[in-house]
């Protein structure tokens, strides 16, 4: 899994581990761009994950920095299949350290969420997202990664700071 986005990329597990929540909290607080509610949110999904398993609809990749256990994360995703849809999934969270970033971290989350997805028979994923400049390093990521902006919602999260729905299509190989 660790070769998602070539040579030298991060390595990756989907294995939720107890420290996590703790490690996703402080990540998303590392990044600067989230409120209080939003980094609660982020550690309520993974502590989900933790007591529910699959049946919680939350799939993470992580990837950890330093050898041991306890040590932070150089980012996270967390995404899934949208209830009540066919074959339509969610990239809910995705964070990467800034002390971390232009290492293919970023690149390499999004391409095991594509792996995952093409796995799965998922067709299209769709990312909701803030319009705001400090947003900006993601929203250059998704293009790169091939997403498009399919909507705009205008003052949605507040005055000035419109909703955008990025999505892509999920090609998955004839076999």
């Amino acid at each position: 899994m660790g070769d998602a986005a070539g040579p030298g990329a991060p390595e990756l597990r989907e294995i939720c581990r107890a420290e996590d929540p703790a490690r996703i909290e402080d990540l998303l607080r590392r990044v600067g761009v989230f409120s209080a509610e939003e980094i609660a949110i982020g550690r309520e999904l993974v502590e989900e994950r933790l007591q529910r398993g699959a049946a919680s609809g939350y799939e993470f990749r992580f990837a950890d920095r330093g050898s041991d256990i306890g040590g932070s994360l150089g980012g996270y995703c967390c995404f899934g299949p949208i209830p009540l849809t066919q074959g339509a999934w969610d990239l809910y969270w995705i964070a990467v350290d800034p002390a971390a970033r232009g290492q293919g971290i970023g690149r390499a989350l999004i391409d095991a969420l594509h792996e995952a997805a093409a796995n799965e028979g998922c067709r299209a994923i769709y990312i909701d997202t803030s319009s705001r400049p400090d947003y900006a390093p993601a929203h250059r990521l998704y293009a790169a990664a091939g997403y498009r902006v399919a909507a705009r919602l205008t003052d949605f999260y507040a005055p000035g700071d419109d909703k955008l729905i990025f999505t892509r299509a999920i090609y998955i190989a004839a076999g």
